[in-house]
């Protein structure tokens, strides 16, 4: 993969997950990277929270430049709870992950509307890729505020910064069965159908 075009704290970064640590503070103006997922139902800009979660902001954006993302889609909506995806095409067919990152919950940000955080497995240092857009406050699944060797929360790792109409839109669309899902599965399709990095430029000035 070809990093050489990236900012020099975002380098850091993914060698931080590659070396299983965080690196040292860098300017906040570096730590607060913009990504665009373009979606079929409209677009939502993220702002990730590099500061608070390294090695979570790390790892997504290493999906995202891979082009992992692209042609996904949100394959698990609860209205009132979240919205899920970044793991399954449209066919359903589940997409090769790296390994899986030490879990960041308890890291001073909440699971609160609007935010984003890694979904994982049961057990804690399971999250791969994906991630979930929380459509309420759901601040039970929070990790304990500080806590060094987290077991449980889920780690948030930034907040949608534009387009959370079309987030809050996800939790209206009808649900069922789908694939290998019994339930929660959106019937029309939400395509994640391309994540970028935005250049400073044209990141907002919201952080």
């Amino acid at each position: 993969m070809k990093m050489s075009h990236l900012p020099r704290l975002l380098m850091s970064l993914l060698l931080a997950v590659a070396a299983g640590t965080a690196t040292a503070a860098k300017p906040a103006s570096d730590l607060h990277p913009q990504v665009l997922l373009k979606t079929s139902l409209g677009d939502i800009t993220v702002e990730l929270d590099a500061e608070h979660a390294p090695l979570s902001v790390a790892n997504f954006l290493v999906y995202v430049k891979e082009g992992h993302y692209d042609g996904t889609i949100f394959h698990r909506v609860i209205p009132g709870f979240v919205a899920q995806g970044g793991g399954y095409d449209a066919k359903y067919v589940e997409r090769p992950t790296r390994g899986p990152i030490k879990l960041e919950s308890g890291n001073g940000l909440s699971n609160a509307h609007g935010t984003l955080a890694m979904a994982r497995e049961g057990a804690p240092n399971t999250a791969t890729a994906q991630f979930f857009f929380n459509l309420v406050d759901n601040t039970r699944l929070d990790g304990p505020a500080g806590d060094k060797q987290p077991q449980t929360g889920y780690a948030v790792f930034g907040k949608v910064v534009a387009g959370m109409d079309v987030m809050d839109h996800m939790a209206e669309q009808a649900t069922g069965r789908g694939g290998p899902f019994p339930s929660d599965v959106p019937q029309t399709s939400i395509v994640l159908l391309k994540a970028k990095l935005l250049p400073r430029a044209k990141a907002g000035a919201s952080s």
